[in-house]
């Protein structure tokens, strides 16, 4: 059976984001943006913070992600394994700038303290930045 939609599966380790028939997606990974339409190659890749765009029989849709994977398989089904994905249009923004302030000032505190994992701040700054970014582009389109 030829069918002209995929299959998408957007999950964290809390909960099932997103799970629908879809037209195409929109997926920021590690060697940059990929758009998925039907009958895609199967791929695996890694996400980065950015933006996940949707298309679907209700419009279009925007998910702000954090890191992950993406596994696209031959049977036109797309599972993504998110560490963290929040609808654009549920973003708190004011909640998401504290959160990145917060951890902003314990990177600048923690320059003279050798027991900091830097990485792992900056992976918080970065899904902090990123809900901000799309928080802010799309709930002032709406």
């Amino acid at each position: 059976m030829v069918t002209n939609l995929l299959k998408l599966k957007i999950a964290t380790p809390e909960k099932v984001v997103y799970e629908n028939d879809i037209f195409q997606v929109s997926i920021p990974t590690t060697t940059g943006e990929i758009t998925v339409l039907p009958h895609h190659i199967p791929l695996v890749s890694v996400l980065v913070a950015g933006e996940l765009k949707i298309k679907d029989s209700h419009g279009d849709h925007v998910i702000a992600i954090a890191g992950g994977f993406l596994e696209i398989r031959g049977n036109n089904e797309i599972i993504l394994l998110a560490d963290n994905a929040e609808r654009a249009e549920d973003i708190d923004i004011d909640r998401a700038e504290q959160a990145r302030q917060r951890a902003q000032k314990e990177m600048e505190e923690a320059k003279n303290r050798q027991d900091i994992d830097f990485a792992k701040l900056q992976a918080v700054i970065d899904r902090e930045m990123n809900r901000v970014r799309v928080g802010k582009k799309y709930k002032s389109v709406k």
